[in-house]
């Protein structure tokens, strides 16, 4: 399953929420697991981001749909990777 790392910088409207923090990370990981996803971890990071959160989808389309919906409450902007193991590299490599 495709793997996708969310870096995220929470908005001013996210550090007024800071105290119902732990809900929403439980309300993401509960949309990520119904939309057939997993959520890895959830970071709270020093530097550009405030947060790293590491999930997994099926696929692309949902992936996206589940970081529309993470992000419908304004909490945070979030730049998202698509990320590759180690394996998925090589197997890439070996065909070039």
């Amino acid at each position: 399953m495709p793997h996708y790392i969310s870096l995220m910088r929470w908005t001013s409207q996210g550090v007024a929420g800071l105290p119902g923090w732990r809900e929403r990370v439980e309300e993401g990981e509960r949309i990520i697991q119904e939309a057939g996803g997993e959520l890895t971890g959830v970071y709270v990071t020093l530097g550009r981001y405030d947060v790293v959160e590491i999930f997994s989808a099926p696929d692309d389309d949902v992936a996206v749909e589940i970081l529309l919906k993470l992000q419908r409450y304004g909490a945070e902007h979030t730049e998202t990777l698509r990320g590759f193991t180690r394996e998925e590299a090589e197997a890439i490599i070996r065909r070039l």
